[in-house]
């Protein structure tokens, strides 16, 4: 029995080796791609302008002056008090935009690598007037940043905001939010209605979030604190059970979102632990899963993953809860 462990560790040894090796492989052609991001502080150029300035920014920038206003109303934005407060705050976290430029250019290599037609799009910062729903808007060629929109989760600015929203308001978030942003691209929606579809979806996106910022901590991954993930791991074994003991897999009860998937202040299990839980614990167990049937799969790509049926991902990756 002490032979068998001893080869068994051994294999395992080899195992991790070489996907080590594999992945620094993939690491040093990712890093080889040529990528020419185009990134305009517009926050920037919007609070430095004077009247005078107006014609030239709307004709620069057009999709950012709507047409139904006119010329008066962003003249009177330049000197709007709350206006010039939210420019003067993002100043203060942003004031230099190098380390999140080196991020985002690394981001979009890695989602070249796996998405060879991909283009980058134009990234443009804005004042957004704290629309956190729409922090980032990924359209077509353009990548707008709300920046207001990541101050940290204590600013006065977010002091009416529910705890769990202003929880993701700081800048540890910005380039998970946009790797995101950018996987929900690639990622369909199931029409498959069951839970588990649902689940295999976020935890599809979770793990290409995982290609993509490969460096970045899992809490930012999935939009938890450091607290929250350390719940999540902790209470695994006994979230799993719930969910199978519940038979809520194959359930197709839309209330299962609003529980398990949507963003909210805990997961809604109906029991005393409701309280301490974080949110979004369905997409939590669906990142498990995925990633436990890719650790069973390694020669199956991000591209060809996104392809599977939930069903036969979760059969084929044997998932067991971490005791």
């Amino acid at each position: 029995m002490k032979l068998f462990q001893k080869y068994f560790l051994i294999l395992i040894t080899i195992g991790l080796f070489f996907s080590c090796k594999e992945e620094d492989k993939n690491e040093k052609a990712i890093n080889a791609i040529a990528m020419d991001v185009e990134l305009i502080r517009f926050d920037r150029l919007f609070a430095d302008a004077t009247s005078e300035d107006i014609p030239e920014l709307k004709a620069s920038y057009p999709y950012l002056f709507p047409k139904q206003y006119s010329d008066s109303v962003w003249i009177a934005k330049l000197t709007d008090t709350l206006q010039i407060e939210l420019e003067e705050e993002v100043n203060k976290v942003f004031r230099s935009f190098e380390d999140e430029s080196e991020d985002i250019e690394s981001l979009f290599k890695h989602f070249k690598y796996y998405f060879p037609r991909f283009y980058p799009p134009k990234v443009i910062t804005v004042i957004s007037d704290v629309n956190y729903n729409d922090r980032v808007i990924l359209a077509d060629s353009l990548l707008l940043l709300g920046l207001d929109n990541y101050l940290g989760e204590e600013h006065y600015f977010y002091s009416g905001l529910p705890n769990y929203v202003a929880k993701g308001l700081d800048k540890d978030y910005l380039t998970s939010n946009i790797a995101s942003a950018l996987a929900k691209r690639v990622n369909k929606y199931p029409r498959n209605r069951s839970f588990l579809s649902r689940m295999v979806y976020y935890g599809k996106e979770l793990y290409l979030i995982d290609r993509l910022i490969p460096n970045t901590e899992d809490y930012q991954k999935i939009g938890y604190t450091k607290e929250e993930l350390d719940w999540a791991r902790i209470n695994e074994e006994q979230i799993w059970r719930h969910f199978i003991e519940e038979e809520l897999l194959y359930s197709t009860d839309a209330k299962l979102d609003r529980r398990f998937l949507d963003p909210a202040p805990f997961s809604k299990f109906g029991l005393e632990l409701d309280s301490e839980s974080p949110g979004r614990l369905g997409r939590y167990m669906g990142w498990q899963i995925v990633r436990a049937f890719m650790d069973k799969n390694p020669n199956i790509s991000p591209t060809q993953l996104l392809s599977l049926p939930a069903d036969d991902i979760f059969k084929k990756s044997n998932y067991k809860p971490k005791r």
